[in-house]
């Protein structure tokens, strides 16, 4: 496959590797002995595994295992990641979000746990996208896993029987709860609440937070970090709320050990706390979400916690919270013992564009310049990968604050500037430029920027909303809030060679338009909170067409991608698409009339698909799913150093963010998560009946 920067240039960076001082031989804590214990494998979230028994030759013999079918608990939850500790395959399944554990060599149950019913959970609205569990050896308990639900209680379960701990936590006063090895979180994220102060109603476990003042839920599993449970959250979808009270996505803390509250994070500061002077009015009282809805990742050897936030009430609108809005859209490292910000680094100020960070940072150590130097990286949906110091939360290479479009908007004051990393270069489009229109020859070009002046196609990176008849502009915003990248494709990390490897499509250009909240289609009675934004989302949103040249598409591909980024340097090794085009639509490019008398190659005729790959990666390749040109879907062994496909095998469905590889048995395992369940593959040594040791 032809890739899209030159064997050159790949030769040249694959020089410059070799002879770079050498990187760290490390990875971060949790894969230790083949294991996969932590939801990205290591508590670094690479999602990388030094299991090594697949290989570029053997690849194409992986065989089916075993495919559990989880039917059984539901609808199944495509997101998520399994776990694998100590012979045993831990995950989430279901909208219950029931914790079950398989035998790995057969996907035999051995084990499953299921929160009671609540209206918490009832009203949840990220039931199904759990992700997996989080797990720890806490001393005096042995094994321990816990999980975090819809509901939004957390658990302690004993991680060989599936049993709530004994003398953990405080009992829950709702009837079928057990009375211990569980937390109600809800009463501590409320409690020293002005808005929850002021309730006049007594505070009610079954029903949670009243709806007049705002919802809260979980999507992601806590994390362990030396002996504290960091605890994350997320609330309503904020694209499609139309009024503005909610409650503040705040962290909290436990003693892994007692399930002892330890401490709780403002993500909306108070008077007197850092950050509060970024919110020019008194929106922080009253309004919220900032919520951390995508998974954390830790570094235990500095005692840090790393959390990524959403933006706060409302999506698309933000005259009611006028400033930069701390700690919304931001990467914030705490002191995981004491609760205390060590640095923060946002990276949307006042985001009305539902840039959420959906996905949780890699952390790899590298070497810049000849300097060692802890890093951390976050894939963003506006397609910037930030490059920080995990330590100071300082920038690798310099983030330029650059002049950003107004909203013309009544009512909305967004920040005169948004930070752009100068390095590494965005990995997909950033907005709707002349530069990103095809190119295959002059006039092709010519004629593609006429089709896009004359549909008004053109857009910046963060340009606003618009109301249709009062605002200025086209209220195109590219990416949308899909992004770019999101939360189905975490990206991944090689911490020996310093690589990251994201993925991300380029579908997401809709024009957004306001309309009076109240009169909003959007609205409901179920929403949460009372009083009108001026203005909210309409109906919709969608891409307001889409103009081609004769069917060709007037935008440089692939519409779905992998792109390979070194962070030692910054620079791109390659890009290739994550998937096939269908192989109608490569055949119509193949034989277009306009592009007879070019040199046709797989990089113009074969665009990919849109959406994300789900990664994973090892000492020898990378892994990654994808979708054929005859609508099969794949495996494929990734060249980490080219981008070139060196094997592929076929799976029996579609995968979205689960894949994980661990060692079971002396030999390697690849997970790969369905929509109905999950599927096992190994090399056929690893069939239960090959040996006796199975």
């Amino acid at each position: 496959m032809k890739k899209h920067t030159s064997r050159l240039a790949v030769m040249a960076m694959l020089a410059a590797l070799a002879g770079a001082p050498a990187l760290l031989s490390a990875q971060g804590p949790g894969v230790e002995n083949g294991q996969w214990t932590y939801l990205g494998g290591d508590a670094w979230h690479t999602r990388y595994t030094p299991a090594d028994e697949i290989t570029a030759d053997n690849f194409e013999e992986l065989t089916m295992l075993w495919r559990f079918n989880a039917s059984s608990f539901g609808p199944s939850t495509p997101r998520a990641t399994p776990s694998y500790i100590d012979g045993k395959l831990i995950t989430v399944t279901g909208e219950r979000r029931h914790v079950i554990a398989l035998d790995p060599t057969t996907g035999e149950l051995l084990w499953s746990f299921t929160e009671p019913n609540t209206h918490r959970y009832e009203y949840s609205m990220r039931k199904g996208y759990g992700k997996g569990v989080a797990y720890a050896e806490v001393p005096g308990r042995g094994g321990v896993v816990f999980i975090t639900t819809p509901g939004f209680f957390l658990w302690a379960l004993d991680a060989d029987t599936g049993q709530p701990l004994e003398d953990w936590g405080e009992p829950i006063e709702i009837p079928g709860f057990s009375q211990t090895g569980g937390v109600d979180l809800v009463a501590d994220l409320i409690d020293g609440w002005g808005p929850w102060e002021n309730w006049t109603e007594p505070y009610d476990p079954y029903m949670g937070i009243p709806l007049e003042l705002g919802y809260i839920t979980s999507s992601s599993p806590p994390i362990v970090v030396n002996g504290t449970v960091v605890v994350n959250n997320s609330a309503e979808q904020g694209y499609n709320q139309t009024r503005i009270e909610m409650v503040p996505g705040d962290i909290l803390a436990y003693d892994a050990a007692t399930g002892d509250f330890k401490w709780k994070f403002h993500v909306i500061p108070r008077p007197g706390e850092f950050g509060h002077d970024t919110w020019e009015n008194d929106a922080w009282e009253w309004t919220g979400d900032v919520s951390s809805w995508a998974p954390m990742a830790a570094d235990p050897e500095l005692g840090l916690v790393y959390i990524v936030t959403n933006g706060v009430t409302i999506d698309f609108y933000g005259g009611h919270h006028p400033g930069d809005n701390l700690f919304s859209t931001s990467m914030i490292a705490l002191d995981a013992e004491t609760g205390e910000r060590r640095w923060h680094y946002q990276f949307v100020h006042h985001d009305i564009w539902n840039y959420d960070t959906p996905t949780a940072p890699v952390i790899m150590d590298v070497n810049v310049d000849g300097r060692e130097v802890k890093g951390i990286y976050q894939a963003t949906k506006q397609v910037f990968l930030y490059a920080l110091d995990r330590e100071t939360g300082e920038p690798i290479w310099p983030i330029e604050e650059r002049p950003v479009p107004q909203s013309t908007a009544p009512g909305e004051q967004l920040a005169p500037t948004q930070p752009f990393p100068t390095r590494p270069a965005a990995y997909d489009l950033q907005g709707r430029q002349p530069e990103h229109l095809i190119d295959y020859t002059p006039e092709i070009r010519e004629m593609a920027y006429q089709v896009a002046e004359e549909n008004d196609l053109f857009a910046p990176l963060f340009n606003p909303p618009i109301v249709p008849g009062v605002s200025t502009g086209n209220g195109r915003i590219c990416p949308g809030g899909a992004g770019g990248s999101n939360i189905t494709g975490p990206a991944v990390g090689d911490p020996i060679n310093g690589i990251v490897f994201v993925t991300s499509h380029t579908a997401g250009c809709g024009v957004t338009t306001l309309m009076p909240a109240s009169e909003s289609p959007l609205d409901s009675p179920q929403q949460s909170g009372v009083t009108y934004s001026q203005y909210s989302r309409g109906q919709g949103g969608g891409r307001g067409g889409n103009p081609t040249l004769e069917g060709l598409d007037l935008w440089k591909g692939p519409e779905g991608r992998i792109v390979a980024i070194d962070m030692n340097t910054g620079d791109h090794l390659w890009t290739i698409p994550h998937g096939d085009a269908p192989q109608e639509d490569q055949d119509f490019i193949r034989n277009h009339p306009l592009l007879q008398d070019i040199e046709m190659t797989e990089e113009i005729y074969n665009r990919g698909r849109g959406g994300h790959s789900a990664m994973t990666v090892t000492p020898n390749l990378l892994f990654s799913s994808g979708i054929d040109a005859e609508g099969q879907p794949k495996l494929f062994a990734i060249d980490k150093m080219t981008g070139e496909r060196l094997g592929e095998i076929e799976i029996p469905g579609v995968t979205r963010y689960g894949l994980s590889s661990w060692e079971h048995n002396g030999h390697q395992y690849i997970i790969v998560q369905l929509q109905d369940g999950l599927a096992a593959f190994g090399l056929p040594a690893a069939m239960p009946q090959a040996g006796d040791d199975h």
